[in-house]
């Protein structure tokens, strides 16, 4: 059967659908995926898998795709990050039989993918992604499509959406906002830059952000006329978003609960979905978010859910007629709604500091205000604290250690060459010298190898020159030596 391209594979593999499942990083597991499609949404993506890491591991094929084979669990489209394109496609290869399309990620915005060079930071180096794409294209059995951010300016970032058709992109998602718009500093996506994508392409287009309710995917898809709306933030919260229903969170938490004996996942999924779920009700019940926090079973979770379901049930019960929910919230707690995130401005007053005292003490307290306060210091060093009374944050107390004299890196104590271990032994093994500090014992190998090479010539033929072994064997000792360093 031939592989279906643009507006065929949309209609007839992904059965036309409109209602979109992101991919998540450890949220849109198996579990997850089905509870959302039970509820609306018509088309689930995985979570973003490591295409190197794919390709190498046994284990990661299996936990992530090939343990998860489930027939309720299509369409899907697996998504992979990826810099290369060899490694891009060999891990394609073995992911295609289990799904309907392979996504390549060009829209993670986080320091793990800068670091990793991929995702959004790839977004400027075009000719890479057209040997990738062109490559997948061709080899591939199923379609490839892309997943981007936008550029701000909208001209440049048709041009990019262009250039991914045209190099083989099958379907296309859009992400309204650019790289550096995350966290607080997200905004508003822009669905003008969509629009101009939608316009500008011939294959189809999801839109991507500033989806928390049913009325706006309709809103987006008349506004930009995309084919699709793909949901991430207002799906966790409310996986009935496609619906158009707003659940009490409890109900949503038991089925997902149910799914998940059945689906197992590892249990800081499970977690991490319930504090979205129960993200508002936590706020009132502080004690049941940190046993949330430590709980170490999944029997032990339904415990904490079970809790915070007897809580709200006692709140409604003793509920007073024409009282409104409290907070600003559109919904009293214990319904799923939407999460909105509070811009820079809003976090300064949430954690009652202006804008210029924020700028100077960073994302957390400092911990080296006077007399190391512990309600200034972050959670994770007040444990510490707790551990260890005596312990101190202050940095000028940290040891300062001396660095290597190639790379920067701290150099050992003992060094003879004064260097770190890799530039020593590089070094070390350059000139056949000895480092005691780093355990490395070029020289020493390299002497002791050729003596005992010498007195077994002399044991086979008397009458052969020692030096003339030396010789024979110089090079040979010198590599034995490197090969067995320490």
């Amino acid at each position: 059967m031939p592989k279906l391209c643009g507006e065929a594979f949309w209609r007839e593999t992904l059965r036309s659908a409109h209602y979109v499942v992101a991919p998540m990083v450890d949220q849109s597991e198996l579990a997850w995926r089905l509870l959302s499609r039970r509820h609306g949404a018509q088309l689930c993506y995985t979570p973003m898998l490591h295409a190197q890491v794919f390709l190498r591991d046994a284990n990661y094929r299996r936990e992530n795709l090939y343990g998860e084979a489930c027939p309720e669990d299509r369409p899907l489209i697996v998504q992979f990050c990826a810099n290369d394109p060899e490694v891009f496609v060999q891990a394609a290869l073995l992911a295609q039989d289990y799904c309907d399309a392979i996504d390549l990620n060009l829209g993670c915005p986080q320091m793990i993918a800068k670091r990793g060079h991929y995702g959004a930071f790839l977004q400027e180096e075009w000719d890479l992604l057209q040997k990738m794409i062109l490559l997948a294209n061709e080899k591939l059995s199923v379609p490839i499509t892309c997943k981007i951010r936008v550029f701000p300016e909208i001209d440049k970032t048709v041009k990019y959406a262009q250039m991914l058709e045209k190099a083989g992109c099958q379907l296309l998602t859009v992400h309204g906002r650019t790289k550096e718009q995350k966290g607080p500093l997200a905004g508003v996506a822009s669905w003008e830059h969509i629009q101009a994508v939608r316009k500008a392409v011939n294959i189809p287009v999801f839109a991507n952000g500033n989806i928390q309710c049913l009325s706006d995917v309709e809103e987006c898809i008349r506004k930009t006329g995309v084919h699709g709306v793909m949901s991430a933030e207002g799906n966790l919260h409310n996986p009935a978003l496609f619906e158009g229903r707003n659940p009490l969170v409890w109900e949503m938490a038991e089925e997902y609960l149910e799914i998940v004996q059945k689906y197992p996942c590892p249990l800081s999924y499970v977690r991490a979905h319930l504090f979205k779920l129960w993200h508002h009700t936590l706020q009132v019940y502080q004690q049941l978010r940190e046993e949330l926090a430590k709980v170490k079973t999944l029997e032990g979770i339904v415990d904490v859910n079970r809790e915070l379901k007897l809580r709200c049930q006692e709140e409604i019960a003793n509920q007073k007629e024409g009282e409104k929910p409290k907070e600003g919230l559109p919904f009293f707690h214990w319904i799923c709604q939407p999460y909105i995130r509070p811009g820079p401005k809003e976090r300064c007053k949430e954690n009652g500091a202006s804008g210029t005292e924020k700028r100077v003490r960073g994302k957390r307290a400092l911990e080296e205000e006077e007399g190391g306060n512990s309600e200034l210091l972050s959670k994770n060093k007040q444990k510490k604290k707790l551990r260890n009374p005596n312990k101190s944050f202050d940095p000028s107390l940290k040891p300062k250690y001396a660095k290597c004299d190639q790379c920067g890196n701290p150099k050992g104590n003992k060094c003879v060459f004064n260097m770190c271990r890799g530039c020593c032994k590089k070094r070390a093994f350059k000139e056949t010298a000895d480092c005691p500090g780093h355990g490395l014992l070029f020289k020493t190998k390299y002497e002791k190898s050729l003596s005992w090479q010498s007195s077994q010539r002399v044991i086979q033929n008397p009458e052969r020159s020692q030096q003339g072994d030396v010789d024979v064997g110089e090079t040979a000792v010198l590599k034995e030596a490197g090969d067995s360093a320490v």
